[in-house]
């Protein structure tokens, strides 16, 4: 097999198979009772607060599409929404298999039916997860002024520096930024091709600083966080067992699971053991928290799946007379 099919290959399979593996463990290390009392806490959940859930998900992925219109504006592009909104799903759907790659097939999906230069579409991405970061960043303080103790106990327990992964993306712009600079007035066709794609990322990424409608974009990166949080909220009342949660509790569990799937594959295994290592912490059993982590990731990923799923079937269908 060729070298660059055996990357594709490792790229695809391994952090699925570790995945599995995290999902083997979690349930093999459990005693026949816990698991009974997983899978019991599990069925038992109150579904109508996971429908709230799912609603509360979508309305934050809606958001996410519409306010991708404020960055593109600015170069004179005007996307449909329903283009846009499939983009998104799609990307969502390509994460759950390799991490980080449906930014790309976001962009190209959009770049396709819209006619956006690529590196302009992926350069408003990244201005995306920019603000994102921020917003992220924001809750993170906010976690460590009401649950300083449990949430540092449990970073340091499990070797997390969420400034760290926040202040690669920043030193990751500023390094491309230089690089730029570099190779400005190289005339080397390879380099010029570069230069072009790079200058095409850097306008997409300034969009954001030329937005005629600021204000809405703030409220919509606002709107989606506060979407995240209230879905991550509702899902307390599934079970008897975190019912009793406390703001401090949910907050800390929050920024933790947020972590546990920006650093996987939409955090297939992680999720669910992240959350009972973290509520045990505000007084909830293991078996209880890990019921709380398949829950939130079980629906929300049926959710991406069935939308992502069907988002790339549809669009071709939708843009056929393009």
């Amino acid at each position: 097999m060729p070298r660059k099919k055996i990357i594709k290959f490792a790229k695809t399979t391994l952090p699925l198979l570790l995945g599995v593996f995290l999902v083997w463990y979690s349930l093999s290390s459990a005693t026949p009772a816990e698991r009974a009392e997983l899978w019991n806490n599990i069925l038992l959940a109150d579904h109508k607060w996971i429908a709230i859930s799912l609603f509360l998900g979508l309305l934050s992925h809606m958001s996410r599409a519409y306010r991708w219109k404020y960055l593109l504006e600015p170069m004179g592009y005007q996307p449909k929404f329903a283009n846009s909104f499939m983009a998104v799903m799609g990307g969502y759907l390509a994460n759950l298999g390799v991490p980080r790659s449906g930014e790309v097939l976001r962009g190209a999906t959009i770049s396709t039916y819209e006619d956006i230069p690529f590196e302009k579409a992926f350069g408003t991405i990244v201005s995306e997860r920019i603000a994102d970061l921020l917003m992220l960043l924001l809750i993170v303080i906010a976690g460590l002024l009401i649950q300083t103790e449990g949430l540092l106990n449990y970073f340091d327990n499990h070797d997390i520096n969420p400034f760290v992964s926040i202040g690669t993306v920043f030193i990751a712009v500023l390094l491309g930024i230089f690089f730029l600079k570099l190779i400005k007035r190289s005339q080397h066709s390879i380099l010029v091709k570069i230069r072009n794609f790079a200058r095409g990322l850097l306008e997409g990424m300034r969009s954001i600083l030329q937005m005629k409608r600021k204000k809405e974009f703030i409220f919509h990166t606002v709107f989606i966080w506060v979407m995240y949080l209230l879905m991550f909220y509702v899902i307390k009342f599934t079970i008897p067992e975190t019912t009793p949660l406390s703001i401090a509790g949910i907050m800390a569990a929050f920024i933790v699971g947020s972590f546990a799937i920006s650093t996987t594959n939409g955090g297939i295994g992680v999720y669910p053991i992240a959350m009972g290592a973290v509520l045990l912490l505000f007084g909830v059993n293991q078996q209880a928290g890990e019921a709380f982590g398949w829950i939130l990731w079980g629906s929300q990923t049926v959710l991406v799946i069935l939308l992502g799923g069907f988002s790339l079937l549809f669009l071709p269908i939708f843009n056929q007379k393009k």
